[in-house]
């Protein structure tokens, strides 16, 4: 009898497991509950309109059009029958399977503060992305119009809070938008003058990085108008600003990128986590009581070599290539192969035009060169040729021309509440 094998979440780990079985004589079943895989170290490029959807995110039923070993649902999980095998859907869809891998992803979390949500959007689907562009534009359209200087410097500060790869990525789009893009599309406006504040509560951004890449990627957003403010705590967030220690600051704008927290993957599965919400996994990528079970990407808390994983798309990748082998291994009676061990590829973070910083460990690099170095490796894990040339020719139009393909205006102002994500 053919091996059933379900993947939910067709993320970097998911796609890469379903894509590392190809050629096995079972039958597979992909579930999300978008219809798309999406590329989010490029997410900032849509939300600060330097990218359109469609160049960061693909239709997963096309990427699996020749499988006819893949099935590809478009569907909510809710639960996990361990005991019956059995993966539960929102509309009462049960799916049956022998072997197992959730790879759900992780949302935002407000560390106990959602309230915060409706004012502070974060960024981690593609709804997220256009949400922030919206913000962005909007703000510049309502300065344009408004006569209270007041309200105008309100509408041109912006807040970004968190001041991660994603934080500073965003930090020095913004900047690039304000400063080379949007001037001489205003005429009441001067958005040069723009305040662009990155939030950070520890002692320096990219605390990941080498300190003396921080150094310079502080400095770097210094030169571009970016107010960097770091050991400063948020202690509320209104439709009117953010409220950094005790000084009030008014902003319309305010950006979340300061924390994530796992899918409720883990309940479904009844599994031990950590504090993040993450599932904690045996040294094989498996629920340490349950061996037909993978735990993949953001969803999973896993020790290699006495470090946790962190939380990036080549360690997803890794992650899924790794548990295909332990199928494969299994369904040919072979044994299984050692222990997962993750291989870290480096740490990239762009903060703008001819400026990014790379920390591969013992070789580090900033500058124009680890702009381009950052720009190739981006579009050499995009997928498909035509996604490739499309980023590339977007960027190439950008860095010739200083204008934007994406400045689009587009959803109503009404707040949509999200859940946890799968993917």
């Amino acid at each position: 009898m053919r091996q059933k094998i379900v993947v939910i979440g067709a993320g970097f780990a998911g796609l890469e497991l379903v894509s590392r079985l190809k050629g096995t004589d079972c039958d597979i079943t992909l579930i999300d509950r978008r219809n798309h895989h999406l590329f989010q170290p490029l997410l900032y490029q849509v939300a600060t309109t330097v990218l359109s959807t469609a160049e960061v995110a693909w239709p997963v039923r096309r990427l699996f059009r020749k499988r006819k070993d893949v099935t590809t649902l478009m569907a909510d999980v809710t639960d996990i029958d361990r005991m019956r095998k059995k993966v539960i859907c929102a509309d009462g869809t049960k799916v049956d399977y022998d072997w197992l891998a959730v790879a759900t992803g992780a949302g935002h979390t407000y560390f106990g503060h959602d309230e915060w949500e409706r004012f502070a959007p974060g960024l981690k689907t593609l709804e997220d992305a256009t949400t922030i562009r919206r913000h962005l534009l909007q703000a510049f359209e309502k300065a344009e119009l408004t006569g209270d200087d007041a309200e105008r410097q309100a509408l041109l500060t912006f807040v970004i809070i968190g001041a991660g790869p994603t934080g500073v990525e965003l930090a020095g789009s913004i900047a690039e938008l304000c400063h080379r893009v949007l001037p001489s599309d205003f005429r009441r406006i001067d958005t040069r003058a723009t305040r662009i504040i990155l939030v950070e509560a520890g002692d320096r951004i990219l605390a990941g990085f080498d300190p003396k890449l921080s150094e310079y990627a502080a400095s770097a957003l210094q030169q571009r108008g970016v107010q960097v403010r770091t050991g400063a705590q948020v202690t509320d967030i209104t439709a009117e600003g953010v409220r950094i220690g005790d000084a009030f600051l008014q902003s319309r704008t305010v950006l979340w990128a300061a924390g994530v927290r796992a899918s409720p993957a883990a309940e479904w599965l009844g599994a031990e986590t950590d504090r993040a919400g993450r599932a904690k996994v045996s040294e094989t990528l498996r629920l340490p009581d349950d061996p037909s079970v993978f735990v993949l990407g953001d969803t999973a808390h896993i020790v290699s070599a006495g470090s946790m994983v962190p939380g990036v798309a080549p360690a997803a990748k890794q992650q899924g290539a790794y548990a295909a082998r332990v199928i494969r291994a299994a369904l040919r009676g072979k044994p299984a192969p050692p222990p997962f061990r993750y291989r870290h590829q480096g740490d990239l973070a762009t903060i703008g035009r001819n400026a990014a910083i790379i920390d591969l460990g013992r070789l580090t690099l900033s500058g124009r060169l680890a702009w381009w170095v950052w720009g190739i490796s981006h579009i050499y894990f995009l997928i498909g040729t035509r996604s490739r040339i499309f980023v590339a020719l977007s960027w190439l139009w950008s860095f010739l021309t200083r204008q934007n393909s994406g400045r689009l205006i587009t959803q109503s102002d009404k707040v949509v509440p999200r859940n946890d994500r799968q993917s």
